[in-house]
């Protein structure tokens, strides 16, 4: 799957961006870019893909996605409808890794900053303490200007750094090879993929929709993603039964059905291998924990 290059502008007057959006489009394509891409989400959820790994998202996530690291956050229906009580609200930071200079990060003191730096090709999420305690710096860091900005950014990544409450996203057997001619083939894959999961795609549908054949899709899609469209599309419509089991709305015999499953046993043996939990005991931990 190829993803799409952004390029991101910092402006004339800074050395890096930090900004508030307020709608849920601002990185609705799969794509990468040089930039390290710091986000904290303060509302609205959906599902988040982050190289090779899938999950849901929601208010208070922190995550740190590296160079050339492709990802992609789409927002649930009724965020991107714009329903006046599912707002999003996001504040995101792009930065270069040179953006103090060639030789700040290879600086002794700034040891941790360039290994942070290189952990984050993987994908980081930010957990605990640590994740509310950045995204309270990304409040002041978007309320403060010029050099306090700048000391905001470098305590943020320093505390990320030195932190145990992260662990990596994606696997560390996923290469990105974004040179690969950018093309929208992903961005298809998946939205036919989202808009369709509830009903059986054919091989050659979604084949059709890559405008590549049958036989050559598996083969393309494992190349670049690391794993089957199978298990893609399994990971998928598990993830949707987790944010239904949250929302806690449903019965469980509901989800299986509302998450594209044809029959509970099904359900039930996907469930648990994908996230090594049943789906009822995954729930009760869930509130338990909140």
């Amino acid at each position: 799957m190829k993803p799409l290059l952004l390029k991101v502008a910092t402006g004339t007057s800074a050395s890096f961006s930090v900004r508030r959006d307020l709608v849920p489009f601002f990185n609705n394509k799969w794509h990468y870019h040089l930039e390290l891409e710091l986000v904290s989400f303060e509302k609205g959820s959906g599902m988040q893909f982050v190289g090779d790994h899938m999950k849901n998202f929601g208010p208070g996530d922190v995550v740190f996605i590296g160079s050339n690291l492709p990802h992609y956050w789409r927002f649930d229906a009724n965020v991107i409808e714009g329903e006046t009580e599912y707002v999003a609200d996001t504040m995101v930071s792009h930065f270069s890794e040179q953006f103090l200079g060639r030789t700040f990060v290879d600086l002794p003191e700034n040891k941790h900053i360039k290994q942070l730096f290189e952990r984050a090709k993987r994908g980081i999420q930010v957990n605990g303490k640590t994740r509310k305690q950045v995204a309270s710096l990304m409040q002041d860091m978007l309320k403060a200007e010029s050099f306090k900005r700048l000391m905001i950014l470098l305590q943020i990544l320093d505390i990320i750094a030195r932190s145990t409450e992260v662990e990596y996203l994606s696997s560390i057997s996923f290469l990105p090879n974004p040179e690969q001619s950018a093309n929208d083939r992903v961005n298809a894959i998946y939205e036919y993929s989202i808009n369709n999961y509830m009903n059986k795609i054919s091989l050659e549908e979604v084949a059709k929709v890559a405008n590549i054949s049958p036989n050559s899709f598996c083969r393309y899609f494992k190349a670049n993603t690391g794993k089957t469209y199978s298990g893609f599309l399994l990971e998928y419509k598990v993830g949707v039964a987790c944010k239904l089991l949250i929302e806690d709305k449903l019965s469980i015999q509901q989800i299986c059905y509302e998450s594209g499953f044809n029959n509970f046993a099904g359900f039930y043996k996907y469930f648990k291998k994908i996230t090594g939990k049943t789906p009822h005991n995954y729930q009760k931990e869930f509130i338990a924990q909140n």
